[in-house]
């Protein structure tokens, strides 16, 4: 138990780090290409309303760091007046009918009027106004009939954008598996409180198992004499139930306490469980009759299994011994085992009132009664179902409880 709390503590802290890097990364990533596509705006901005300035035209700025300021937070869009003589763009114009009258590809080598009139007919069928196509940031003017598009090459700072995107992705993987040998390091430690708690826990049953065994022997033989000198009475009956009921507790809490230990494997051995399964059920056969119960036995003949079988003739007493205790007066109890593809399915159903509708695993909880009614006068002491789920899962199996309509509960054990 304690190996696998470790490793779902590793994981939910490697995934909570994991799940703050990604996001801390797209919202720097998503801010800096925002940032880049508002300098390529604010630079087709300027072209468009100086387009024909030369160097010899330019007059100084009053101010030679001056910027043209925009984008997410002041960052993006911050352009100098030098930015007009170092872009590369070109222009195509259409009239109304898609015809292209006039290319212009005097502020770019990379382009040639063919690529441009591909590039501008392919915008022009799509309707677009503004946006990125291939290296391109563009945008749509409309002047009279005319159709021009402007043609602003940004492969330098795509470079700059994929470049930051790829450092800061291989930055976050190495953090990443640097925290993540820091927390599986560190988890050692975190669990050490944690595994001494447990260690005392399990100490604690089988001491005072152990301690409770003797004091029960004495009161049971004290008991036995009281019978022999004055004979049965209904209190020296309720002494035996009782010392039955607590003799029967700590036994369960033992054997938990030796499920729950990391080296705990079960003693295996191929068996027949069609058969184990059928004597164990059909035994509860005269408590149906005498309880006044429908009760039903359909077992696959020729399964056989790999296991522990006093453990599993034990799972299926004790989830027929809770059908028999809980389920409604009068009501139907079913078992069934058979094999589903590689697996093998036990099935105990039984009628119930008073429960709720769906996932019902909150049994299996130790000591945990679903209502004031699952008290001791059922003979039960909340901490069956937890051993039959501490045998299924001894045999890396799974245990599921569900009520499909608020009526019946059915106990599946897939083996």
């Amino acid at each position: 138990m304690l190996k696998t709390l470790r490793r779902k503590f590793i994981w939910s802290a490697v995934l909570s780090f994991a799940s703050a890097i990604i996001l801390i990364l797209g919202i720097i990533n998503a801010v800096s290409y925002y940032n880049v596509m508002m300098n390529m705006d604010a630079r087709i901005d300027m072209l468009l309303k100086e387009p024909n300035q030369t160097m010899d035209e330019k007059k100084e700025p009053d101010n030679p760091f001056h910027r043209r300021d925009g984008g997410f937070f002041g960052f993006g869009g911050r352009i100098s007046d030098e930015a007009m003589f170092d872009s590369r763009y070109f222009t195509v114009t259409l009239n109304k009918n898609g015809t292209v009258v006039d290319i212009n590809t005097g502020k770019i080598a990379a382009v040639d009027s063919e690529d441009a009139e591909m590039l501008a007919n392919t915008l022009y069928k799509r309707n677009l106004n503004k946006g990125m196509v291939d290296t391109y940031r563009f945008r749509m003017l409309k002047e009279g009939d005319n159709t021009t598009y402007f043609f602003l090459e940004c492969s330098r700072e795509l470079t700059t954008f994929y470049s930051f995107l790829s450092v800061s992705v291989i930055a976050a993987l190495i953090g990443l598996c640097v925290v993540t040998v820091l927390i599986v390091v560190c988890s050692k430690m975190a669990m050490a409180p944690v595994a001494e708690s447990y260690d005392k826990q399990k100490r604690f049953i089988t001491d005072a198992s152990h301690e409770l065994k003797t004091p029960l022997a004495v009161i049971n033989a004290a008991n036995e004499v009281t019978e022999l000198e004055t004979g049965e009475t209904e209190w020296t009956q309720s002494i035996h139930k009782q010392i039955a009921r607590l003799t029967s507790l700590t036994e369960k809490l033992v054997m938990l306490s030796r499920m729950d230990e990391e080296s705990y494997k079960p003693n295996t051995a191929e068996f027949s469980l069609s058969e184990a399964v059928r004597e164990t059920a059909e035994s509860f056969g005269p408590v149906a009759q005498y309880k006044n119960k429908d009760y039903t036995v359909e077992i696959e003949d020729g399964i056989r299994y790999e296991g522990d079988e006093n453990a599993l003739r034990q799972l299926v007493s004790l989830l027929v011994d809770n059908a028999m205790k809980y389920s409604d007066e009068g009501g139907k109890i079913r078992v069934s085992l058979k094999k589903s593809g590689r697996n093998t399915e036990l099935k105990v159903e039984n009628t119930a009132n008073g429960i709720q509708k769906g996932d019902q695993s909150i049994l299996f909880e130790r000591f945990y009664r679903a209502d004031a009614s699952r008290n001791s006068a059922t003979g039960g002491h909340g901490i069956g179902l937890s051993v039959a789920k501490a045998i299924v899962t001894s045999h890396k199996g799974k245990i599921t409880a569900v009520s499909p309509d608020g009526k019946r509960i059915i106990f599946t054990a897939v083996l």
